[in-house]
């Protein structure tokens, strides 16, 4: 297929980015509908190969399909647009949110902020529950994912122990996990050359490995932070929601973000459409020391992405090969089963021992689950329930007190 200019691939991600709401599975819908069927880019079969690979990475999955079918369609320069007009509104939507959220102090911003809170509750409750049902369908894996979330809650505290159940998922999944549908073995057929691959690889681990060393003997607290998004973003499986432990652990637990304004933004990042890793834009600005404000924002957007792209154009090359082995396929089975674990474990702190203090606060939190999950209502209606809710409660005195539980 002939390469076409990155403008044209510019412009279309950029109305994805536009209108792309509901989260990652809607994304890849979005995604097929516009380039799959309408502008016929690549076909079905490839699309659901493109897709597979992203699902098995570590990274946004959704803005990992976008970048190569950017990729695909206009080289290394369609790529980056395709990336850039599908992240820069949701970046941007969050970036003025949080140089907003300092304003919202008082009894009503305070609901408003209670509110969003109550919102994100509702958004991870559903991720557990669908991605359990889709990761967890037999015993194996149902035991894996209560086990990991056991182990954080019981040694929370340190983001190594959750490195270290996702670690013990991928080995449990080669001795218990061997049975199971077998991947697609058709070809993606992206053009990256296997020294651009191994060069990406390279990058990809040289940064993992040499960010910590130079936080360490340089005090500047730009690369403190950017080595904070880079490695959440680097061990994120399943992408989406899954992020919120790592990022949790990577601000909050250090004292660079409250856990107020974390939670609020979370769920702010609900009512915007684009990738959710965009919330690493809004955490970036509201760091409380600088670099902070949009400098911080860029620093949280470039570092939390970068992981991602690397891990793809670094596995795109060796991928068809690699995918065929039986125990590659066992061990992503663990690794998932896990990360339904630690999305679990999450649900329950810092999510409900931070934001769920009162029998109103269950309702609103229950209302919003069902409405997502039995009601399949978009995600920006819920948020907007969410926040009047919380308005409605502070004004009569309902809402748990913020800060509670921290």
């Amino acid at each position: 297929m002939r390469e076409r200019s990155a403008l044209e691939v510019l412009l279309i991600f950029l109305k994805l980015g536009l209108t792309s709401f509901g989260g990652p599975v809607a994304h890849l819908g979005y995604c097929r509908e516009e380039l799959v069927v309408r502008r016929r880019w690549i076909d079905d079969a490839a699309y659901s190969d493109l897709v597979a690979l992203c699902q098995f990475l570590p990274g946004p999955a959704s803005s990992q399909v976008v970048f190569s079918l950017g990729l695909i369609r206009a080289g290394y320069p369609g790529a980056l647009a395709a990336w850039l007009g599908f992240t820069l509104p949701s970046a941007i939507l969050m970036t003025a949110f949080a140089f907003g959220a300092g304003s919202l102090t008082g009894p009503l911003g305070n609901g408003l902020l209670h509110g969003l809170k109550l919102v994100a509750v509702a958004i991870v409750a559903q991720a557990v529950w669908g991605m359990a049902r889709t990761l967890c369908p037999d015993r194996a894996r149902a035991s894996i994912a209560a086990l990991a979330a056991a182990l954080i809650l019981w040694l929370s505290g340190s983001s190594i122990i959750q490195i270290v159940a996702i670690l013990l998922g991928g080995l449990s999944g080669l001795w218990l996990c061997r049975t199971g549908s077998s991947v697609s073995t058709g070809t993606l057929g992206v053009p990256i050359s296997r020294r651009v691959g191994i060069v990406s690889l390279l990058i990809f681990i040289g940064l993992l490995v040499g960010l910590p060393i130079v936080r360490a003997v340089t005090s500047y607290q730009g690369v403190a932070l950017f080595d904070a998004f880079y490695r959440s973003g680097a061990l994120v499986f399943g992408g989406g929601h899954v992020v919120l432990p790592l990022l949790r652990d990577a601000v909050v637990a250090r004292g660079w973000v409250s856990d107020n304004a974390f939670l609020a933004g979370y769920g702010a990042a609900q009512a915007v459409p684009g990738p959710l890793f965009t919330f690493a834009a809004y955490l970036g600005a509201v760091v409380k020391s600088p670099p902070n404000g949009i400098l911080g924002a860029t620093i949280g957007l470039v570092g939390i992405f970068l992981p991602g792209m690397l891990i793809l154009l670094g596995t795109l090359p060796f991928w068809d090969r690699f995918r065929s082995r039986l125990g590659a396929q066992a061990a992503m089975r663990g690794i998932n089963a896990a990360v339904v674990g630690l999305l679990g474990a999450a649900l329950y702190s810092p999510l409900w021992t931070s934001s769920i203090h009162n029998a109103a606060d269950v309702c609103v939190a229950l209302i919003e689950f069902v409405l997502l999950t039995a009601l399949r209502s978009r995600p920006i209606i819920v948020v907007i329930i969410g926040a009047l809710a919380g308005i409605a409660m502070s004004a009569f005195d309902l809402a748990g007190p913020i800060g509670h539980h921290q």
